[in-house]
């Protein structure tokens, strides 16, 4: 073993100080430690260290430290290899109610299946398993690498079954984004509020439909929006006030904002809904920005009229843009969350699109889907822990 490159494997039960005699006989013998990873898990201890020009004698004298700990340890000789040229480093974030063994045996087999290398394995949820993420090299290249990674997702959703799961490139920009948008209906409250304005103004199976298939995509939102307004006239704007009074937060929204407020993020609400419980939303939440559509109201009467500009699919995107152009922003730097079809354009232009309990067109285009549980599952996918968000959201 004279001078070979070993890599050295420490496990049993952990204790304090362990890593701290292991390398202080790393610096008797002048030997130079080129790579240490080090994982707990229910109180076992698993420690690898690299360590070039090891000795018989340095092997020996780790291996008495060890012993006086109960820990055991193996050697074995190891070469840098050349690395693949076409590996790309990915973040693969996997959450739902459970992350069961046959869950995390589709995602494996379906990584294997595309050359993919996990490199590392890390719980994000605390008492259960409910979230986890990989770290992993695969072999896809850089040519169209978005359509690339967007493949590799839809064959993992494919083999999870009822899971979550989130592809991204693993890189600093995942964990640097500054600015987060989101819808508003049936996002970041659980309604809509233009079926509710309807339902008071006994319109409700009439706006109802005319609101699902546009968020199905089937029609125009612009023409859709104008349909059903329109439909609205005479209802007294006190109705207004009411329900801005009254929405009903999505769950995980208070401590989704709270945690983003607090790690320096500006937040926005981009919505196609209505200005009234837009700005209701933004004094609550502590919002930076709110836009959407404001209704005409003349003598205290809803007139059936939006006033300009509309807030389309399109404009949402240019929202997005124009908030972050102010605030000095990359747009890659930007995450947009929605549940519309009228959303895709905003979650296109953002650094990374999430649909939560997403219309299927949408769950199909994004980045990331959130399709179980609340809002605050967003975290996971910057790379934050249960244990974060609760010293963070107390």
């Amino acid at each position: 073993m004279d001078r070979e490159r070993l890599l050295v494997t420490v496990t049993g039960p952990d204790q304090p100080a362990i890593t701290a005699e292991l390398t202080s006989v790393l610096v008797a013998a002048g030997a130079p430690l080129l790579d240490l990873e080090q994982v707990v898990v229910y109180g076992e201890l698993t420690l690898c260290l690299v360590i070039e020009a090891a000795t018989p004698a340095l092997v020996e004298a780790l291996r008495t430290a060890c012993a006086h700990r109960a820990l055991a340890l193996t050697a074995q000789a190891v070469s840098t290899g050349a690395a693949d040229p076409r590996a790309v480093q990915l973040a693969v974030t996997v959450f739902g109610d459970r992350v069961d063994a046959a869950a995390i045996h589709g995602v494996a087999r379906v990584l294997a299946e595309h050359g993919g290398n996990i490199e590392r394995i890390h719980r994000l949820s605390d008492s259960d398993l409910s979230a986890i993420e990989l770290i992993v090299s695969v072999p896809i290249g850089a040519d169209d690498l978005d359509g690339r990674l967007h493949a590799l997702r839809q064959h993992l959703l494919a083999a999870a079954g009822a899971i979550d799961i989130a592809v991204q490139r693993e890189s600093q920009s995942r964990r640097a984004k500054r600015l987060v948008a989101m819808d508003m209906d049936s996002t970041l409250i659980q309604m809509e509020v233009i079926d509710e304005l309807a339902r008071r103004a006994g319109v409700g199976d009439r706006v109802a439909e005319l609101t699902r298939r546009a968020m199905l995509g089937e029609l125009d939102f612009e023409q859709s929006l104008r349909a059903r307004v329109g439909l609205l006239a005479g209802l007294d704007a006190a109705h207004l006030d009411d329900i801005a009074a009254h929405l009903p937060l999505s769950e995980g929204a208070e401590v989704l904002v709270r945690v983003l407020a607090r790690l320096g993020y500006r937040t926005a609400v981009i919505s196609g809904g209505f200005e009234f419980a837009a700005h209701a939303l933004q004094r609550r939440l502590g919002l930076d920005y709110a836009y959407a559509n404001a209704l005409e109201v003349v003598d205290g009467r809803v007139t059936g009229r939006v006033l300009e500009p509309v807030v389309t699919p399109a404009r949402k995107a240019a929202l997005l843009a124009e908030i972050a152009a102010r605030e000095g922003i990359d747009l890659g730097q930007s995450i947009a969350i929605g549940d519309g079809a009228n959303d895709l354009p905003m979650l296109e232009a953002a650094g990374l699109g999430i649909a939560f309990h997403a219309k299927p067109k949408l769950t199909a285009a994004a980045d990331a889907a959130i399709s179980h549980g609340s809002l605050t599952r967003v975290l996971y996918l910057l790379g934050l822990r249960a244990r974060d968000l609760a010293e963070l959201a107390p």
